[in-house]
């Protein structure tokens, strides 16, 4: 790999002391006492033919509520609960997509990635508003100004292992999974973060239904241009490409092809991310343990392994 080269292209941050932790922060602000946010920022991320409607939040939190990066935030929509009536609604977990210094790269922001949960009627094909996703049209009818109560952050699955620099990371995400790799990505190649010189190879797969339905993809191609030793970039576009046997190309399809090096980067100790609906992995489980099968390992005992060495990692919700 080559070293990375130098940060003149790169954007300062500020705070630094956001780095001087040794702990991630965790559960700053809780359901009982969230910390009122407001919203600075909604903006579709999809074009017209995408499938429904995705939108990038970035949320004033005014410095109060630092994440690192592949954390989470809790919202509490407004309105009350419908299956408790004078309580608030349940707490909603958002995987956070931006790093800790934010879009502005002042500490200051923390970005969501939110589809839109719409609810057809399967006899009429209308939409139902009354079983819509509360929190979801909450955050993409948003306006700026908005106040939005915000929990945590939580989560230290996702948090990227920064040991090793020059690491390998393996992301594959489906959808709105995208979030945190999105922060990963901008703290490898957009930030300058004088104690995260990064190095290593950064590997993202990422499956959506058709090019409209890209999210961030100026963003991920721009570091291609920059970095192409250090980034590579690999979309599977359901509608629009098919897999060999002439199906779907679907995320576990793009793995397939490439699997030999996929295993063999696992093998020297690359980490590997999933992110998205949860109904990805079985399809992706399937495919790496026929290709272990074919290589002849056991993908039990592999996986136990990459388990045991925390370089496996998963959300999916």
């Amino acid at each position: 790999m080559s070293v990375q080269q130098s940060s003149k292209s790169k954007v300062s941050v500020t705070p630094l002391d956001l780095e001087s932790a040794k702990e991630p922060p965790l559960n700053t602000y809780k359901q009982k006492e969230p910390y009122t946010a407001t919203i600075l920022s909604v903006e579709r991320l999809v074009g017209p033919k995408a499938p429904g409607e995705t939108c990038h939040i970035v949320i004033d939190h005014g410095g109060n509520v630092p994440y690192w990066e592949g954390q989470s935030f809790g919202v509490i929509p407004p309105g009350e609960n419908p299956k408790k009536p004078g309580a608030p609604h349940n707490v909603r977990l958002y995987s956070i997509a931006s790093t800790r210094y934010g879009d502005n790269f002042d500490g200051r922001t923390g970005s969501l990635c939110v589809r839109r949960a719409v609810y057809y009627d399967p006899v009429t094909g209308k939409e139902d508003p009354s079983k819509n996703g509360v929190c979801s049209n909450f955050l993409c009818n948003a306006k700026p100004g908005d106040k939005i109560q915000l929990t945590g952050p939580s989560g230290k699955i996702m948090l990227l292992p920064e040991e090793d620099p020059n690491a390998t990371h393996i992301m594959i995400a489906t959808g709105t999974g995208v979030a945190p790799f999105r922060g990963y990505l901008r703290r490898m190649f957009m930030e300058d973060v004088p104690n995260y010189r990064f190095g290593g190879l950064a590997w993202l797969f990422l499956g959506v239904a058709n090019s409209d339905s890209l999210l961030y993809d100026e963003e991920f191609t721009s570091y291609l241009k920059q970095y192409p030793d250090n980034f590579r970039y690999d979309k599977a576009l359901s509608r629009e490409q098919k897999n060999k046997s002439g199906g779907k190309m679907y995320v576990q399809d793009k793995i397939e092809e490439y699997s030999d090096e996929i295993f063999k980067l696992l093998d020297s100790g690359a980490h590997i991310y999933f992110c998205g609906l949860k109904g990805m992995m079985p399809g992706i489980q399937d495919t790496l343990k026929r290709v272990a099968e074919q290589r002849g390992e056991s993908w039990e005992q592999k996986l136990s392994q990459l388990k045991k060495n925390k370089q496996w990692h998963v959300e999916v919700y």
